[in-house]
């Protein structure tokens, strides 16, 4: 299926019925980081969206940097919400796809039931988690540069992108990434959202979560702390759940599947 917002067209495709479920995904992956789970979320009675958000997969590409904005973002899930009829809807977030399910829950409550963020904690909690998590956070400064970071990530055969990500569908992924034309758009996310200057600038003041609310965060995760994850805990007012995984990396859905299902059903009412 296809919405527009904007003038921007979001890919999406719908799995099942009933209680709607948006699962939003991250750098530098595309809808398809969530095979695993969508089978077992639509099996238990969920109408489950996976869109392939602005600048990846099969959907569109702006070049402006500014067309990646989060409030750009925002709104090409609320266009996807309309398109398939659904007022409300749980929404599931990874890397970035978690940074841009805190932003709808903070901004549009009203069309957040339940939420759930993999990985990333708040916004205004991973801006203050400390010096760690800025030394873990060092490449999105390299990102920053135009050109370069591109030409970092791609040389070799992508043996930088390989080697220090980890991914475990790192070939497919990249391969994806090449096809689609999607590693400069990715790229935006962070150069729109996390300039160099929101380093130094005091993080703005911003809503408290209202919605029940899960955390969860993997200790092998190369990008993340776990306190940038349980500080979030600070900005939510709704009820609040946190859950540590031992073992897997960044990309808990698909080194933990079996986890990420169960902690999935177990906190998205399907009713």
């Amino acid at each position: 299926m296809r919405s527009v917002a904007n003038g921007v067209g979001i890919e999406f495709d719908v799995t099942g019925s009933g209680t709607p479920v948006v699962l939003l995904h991250g750098f530098p992956d595309s809808g398809r980081l969530w095979r695993n789970q969508v089978p077992a979320l639509a099996g238990a009675g969920f109408q489950v969206i996976v869109p392939d958000l602005r600048g990846y997969g099969r959907s569109d590409k702006p070049a402006e940097v500014e067309a990646y904005a989060m409030p750009l973002l925002a709104m090409d899930v609320l266009g996807v919400l309309d398109t398939v009829g659904a007022e409300r809807a749980h929404v599931v977030g990874h890397d970035w796809g978690g940074a841009l399910a805190w932003v709808l829950g903070m901004f549009v409550p009203e069309r957040v039931d339940h939420l759930a963020a993999l990985s990333v904690g708040h916004p205004a909690s991973f801006r203050t988690a400390g010096r760690r998590q800025n030394e873990k956070s060092w490449y999105m400064l390299l990102f920053q540069f135009p050109g370069i970071a591109e030409e970092w990530l791609s040389a070799d055969g992508w043996a930088r992108a390989r080697q220090y990500s980890g991914h475990p569908d790192a070939e497919a992924v990249l391969a994806e990434l090449q096809a689609s034309g999607s590693l400069t758009p990715g790229l935006n996310w962070y150069r729109a959202n996390v300039p160099p200057r929101s380093w130094v600038d005091p993080p703005p003041a911003l809503p408290p979560i209202l919605a029940p609310t899960m955390g969860i965060w993997s200790s092998g995760d190369f990008a993340l702390t776990e306190e940038q994850m349980t500080g979030s805990a600070r900005y939510v007012e709704g009820p609040w759940r946190y859950e540590r995984l031992e073992g897997p990396g960044h990309w808990v859905q698909l080194e933990a599947p079996g986890e990420i299902n169960r902690l999935l059903l177990d906190f998205l009412p399907a009713s």
